[in-house]
């Protein structure tokens, strides 16, 4: 072998190896139990974090098998996308709400949009109760409800169809298309212009748990309220920014 195949033969054997399936997959197992146990504090007590480690194990195969390093990013980075968007997903399919809270929901939003726009104000909690025929107590608990069925994602809150369900095409697991990636970005634009429309309190919350990632009690502690109130704000402000994000979810 002439000295230039020497070199070469010395690059190739100094070359990273590429790992297989199997090795991806259990070299990041410990990843997928990370990402449950921080997902599962700030969801429904419902949730169980067994099930969403048996998502995230089929979220980890699932990016072990279509991962190529000219993605842009390293496994791990790109595994944690697949792992938690099957973790959400199937809690998405679990989703134990029923259908009247989701119509409430929206009933809400449509109040507080109609009432903003007539006032150029935000729209105070008892006005949006009257303007539903509601108690306070009542408004309270359908704000409580509608927030404890979605804690976990702002774009299916936004996103969900009439009955609450996620749009049929979704599947976490399938590449974007360059349709996909403008209507993502203009979503983007659209929440982050409603996001900071928001009253502080309401912004804060949100910052706290989108952001930072604290979970209710913890936001609580910050702002030394009971727990139920951060949530109570949680939901004045998805019930907000949903009736914010109207013109986009119609297309106008």
């Amino acid at each position: 072998m002439n000295a230039e195949g020497v070199s070469v033969a010395a690059r190739f054997d100094r070359a990273p190896r590429q790992l297989s399936q199997d090795e991806l997959v259990a070299r990041h197992a410990e990843l997928v139990k990370r990402i449950a146990y921080h997902l599962v504090s700030r969801m429904p007590p419902n949730v169980e974090v067994d099930d969403l480690i048996q998502a995230g194990m089929i979220g980890l195969l699932d990016a072990a098998k279509h991962y190529s390093s000219d993605k842009g990013a390293n496994f791990e980075t790109y595994a944690g996308i697949r792992i938690r968007g099957a973790m959400l997903d199937e809690v998405r399919k679990s989703d134990w709400t029923p259908r009247s809270v989701h119509r409430t929901a929206r009933e809400m939003a449509e109040a507080v949009r109609r009432i903003e726009n007539e006032s150029g104000q935000d729209a105070r909690p008892a006005d949006v109760a009257i303007a539903l025929d509601m108690t306070m107590e009542e408004y309270h608990k359908a704000v409580l409800d509608s927030a404890s069925c979605r804690l976990f994602s702002f774009d299916h809150v936004m996103t969900s169809d009439e009955d609450g369900e996620s749009p049929e095409h979704y599947t976490p697991s399938e590449e974007p298309t360059p349709v996909d990636e403008l209507e993502s970005e203009d979503f983007r634009r659209a929440l982050t212009d409603a996001i900071a429309s928001l009253p502080e309190r309401e912004k804060l919350v949100l910052s706290l748990y989108y952001d930072e990632e604290l979970n209710l009690r913890e936001i609580g502690e910050v702002l030394e309220v009971s727990e139920s109130r951060v949530c109570q704000v949680h939901g004045q402000a998805l019930v907000r920014v949903r009736a914010r994000m109207g013109a986009w979810m119609r297309g106008e």
